[in-house]
C-alpha cells in the first residue's frame, strides 16, 4: 500500500509552480471530440484525471500523440461514436462530457453513468434538461448506460436553457452540444467558473460562436464544423489555493508562480482576513505568516464563482482547526462535503458538524496520525494538516489525491516539506517505520 509520509511543524519557503487546471483539462479533451482533426492542447497537468481522460478518447478511435510530458496531439477524425468503456467512464466524473460531444457531432451518444468523488446526490437532471431542450431524447438503460437521440427531432435546434441551479458540469455539457445545433442557444443562470471560460475560449478558437462565457448568460450560435486548434489550459486556481492554505498553515513564505491572482480574490480575501499576508503580482502571489501569530477566526460559504469555491472547503477547514477562536464553515454547493471532518478529529480538532455546516473550535496544534484522503480535496486537506502538525502523518486512499495534483509531494519537497512516497507492505508495517 503507497501511503504519503510527512514529518509536520515545518515553514513552507521558497517558490512553487503550479499546473495546468484540471477541470478545464477534462472539459477540453473530451471537447475534442467535437473537431475533425488534430488538436494540440499544451500545459495538461500530469494526473490521472487526464491520463484516465486520454485513455477513453484513445478506447474511442482517438489518435494520441505524447509530443512532451505536459503537451498532447489529438486527432478524433475517425473516433466511433458510443464504444467508451464502462470501467473508465466510471473512473472520473466529468467522463460524463463525452455525452454533450458526441450529440453536437453525431446526434446521439451513450456512455455509462459517470464515477468521481462521492459528494452525495450528485444528479445530472440539468445535463438532461439541457440535452432534452435541444431536441435529444436521453434515457438510462440496462447496465448503467445513458443513452441520447436526436432521431426523432431530425437533429438538434437551439433553444432557451434555463438552470434551475448554477451547474457546472451542466453548463459545460449544453455548452458542447449546442455548440453545434441550429441556430443561436441561450443558457441562462450558467455557472462563470474559469474552466467554463477556458473551454469557451478552446472552442471559439477551434470555429465555434460562442459569447458571454464568465456571466451567467451564455450564447451560443451553432456552427456546422470545427478544426483542430493548438491551445494551452489555464493554470489550477484550486492547486494554486491549496499551496496557498499550506504556507498559511505551516509559519510560511511561498510564492506560488503560474497563476492568475484574480481566480484566487475570494481564497486570498479570506487568508488576509484570518492574518495571513498575501501579495499579488502579474502572474505569481505570495503568502506569509508571522511565526509568533495564530490565524484568526472567520466565517465562510462557499458558493458558486466568484463566491469561495466548494473545492477549498477541505483546505479552508483545516486551517480554521488551528485558529485561535470559533470559525464557522457553511458549504453551499455539496452535501457530504465534511466526511474528512472525522479525519482532522483523529489529529486533535474539535469540529462539529450539523448538516451544511461545520464548527471549528481552534486548537493551539494538530498531532500526527494515520488518516485517509477521503476524496481529491479532502487529501489536499490531510496534506496541510500533516504539514502543521506536531510528529508524522501517514496518509492513505492517496489515489484520490493523484486525481488531481501534479506532483505534489515532489513540488513541497522543493519548497522545505519533509513528506515523502512510501510502500508498506501491510498495516503492521506503520509501527515499523516509525
Amino acid at each position: 500500500m503507497e501511503k504519503i509520509v510527512i514529518a509536520g511543524n515545518r515553514p513552507l519557503m521558497g517558490d512553487i509552480e503550479v499546473s495546468g487546471m484540471k477541470n478545464s483539462a477534462v472539459a477540453i479533451l473530451f471537447a475534442t471530440i467535437l473537431t475533425k482533426g488534430k488538436c494540440v492542447i499544451e500545459n495538461l497537468p500530469c494526473i490521472s484525471d487526464v491520463s484516465d481522460a486520454l485513455l477513453i478518447l484513445e478506447s474511442v478511435g482517438a489518435k494520441i500523440k505524447m509530443i512532451n510530458k505536459t503537451t498532447f496531439e489529438i486527432d478524433t477524425t475517425n473516433i466511433n461514436q458510443g464504444s467508451a468503456p464502462y470501467n473508465l467512464i466510471r473512473k472520473m466524473r466529468a467522463s460524463y462530457y463525452i455525452l454533450g460531444a458526441e450529440l453536437a457531432r453525431f446526434g446521439k451518444a451513450r456512455c455509462a453513468y459517470p464515477g468521481g468523488c462521492d459528494f452525495g446526490v450528485r444528479p445530472i437532471d440539468q445535463h438532461v434538461k439541457g440535452f432534452e431542450a435541444l431536441g435529444a431524447e436521453v434515457k438510462t438503460v440496462e447496465g448503467g448506460y445513458i443513452e441520447c437521440d436526436t432521431e426523432k427531432n431530425g437533429g438538434l435546434f437551439a433553444n432557451a436553457v434555463f438552470m434551475d441551479i448554477v451547474s457546472v458540469g451542466a453548463t459545460i455539457n449544453v455548452m458542447l452540444a449546442a455548440t453545434m445545433a441550429k441556430g443561436m442557444t441561450i443558457i441562462e443562470n450558467a455557472a462563470r467558473e474559469p474552466h467554463v471560460v477556458d473551454l469557451a475560449n478552446f472552442l471559439n478558437a477551434a470555429g465555434a460562436d460562442i459569447s458571454g462565457a464568465g456571466t451567467n448568460v451564455i450564447k451560443i450560435r451553432g456552427v456546422s464544423q470545427m478544426h483542430g486548434v493548438t491551445y494551452a489550459i489555464v493554470p489550477d486556481m484550486i492547486e494554486a489555493g491549496t499551496y496557498m492554505c499550506a504556507a498559511a498553515a505551516t509559519h510560511g513564505n511561498l510564492l506560488v508562480k503560474n497563476v492568475i491572482p484574480k481566480h484566487l480574490e475570494s481564497v486570498s480575501a479570506k487568508l488576509t482576513e484570518m492574518g495571513a499576508v498575501v501579495e499579488e503580482f502579474d502572474d505569481s502571489v505570495r503568502v506569509s505568516r508571522d511565526a509568533m501569530k495564530r490565524l484568526s477566526r472567520a466565517s465562510v460559504q462557499t458558493m458558486p464563482y466568484p463566491g469561495f469555491p466548494t473545492d477549498m472547503n477541505p483546505q479552508i477547514g483545516t486551517l480554521m482547526c488551528i485558529a485561535d477562536g470559533t470559525c464557522t464553515l457553511t458549504e453551499g454547493v455539496w452535501e457530504n462535503r465534511f466526511r474528512y471532518t472525522d479525519e482532522l478529529k483523529s489529529m486533535g480538532a474539535d469540529v462539529k458538524v450539523d448538516g451544511r455546516m461545520a464548527v471549528f473550535q481552534g486548537v493551539e496544534c494538530l498531532n500526527g496520525a494515520t488518516v485517509k484522503a477521503v476524496d481529491l480535496r479532502a487529501g489536499a486537506a490531510m496534506i496541510i494538516a500533516g504539514l502543521c502538525a506536531n510528529g508524522t502523518t501517514y496518509i492513505e486512499d492517496i489515489g484520490h489525491i493523484k486525481r488531481g495534483y501534479e506532483n505534489i509531494v515532489e513540488k513541497l519537497q522543493k519548497v522545505g516539506a519533509d513528506i515523502k512516497l512510501c510502500q508498506f507492505a501491510d498495516e503492521n508495517s506503520i509501527d515499523k517505520a516509525n
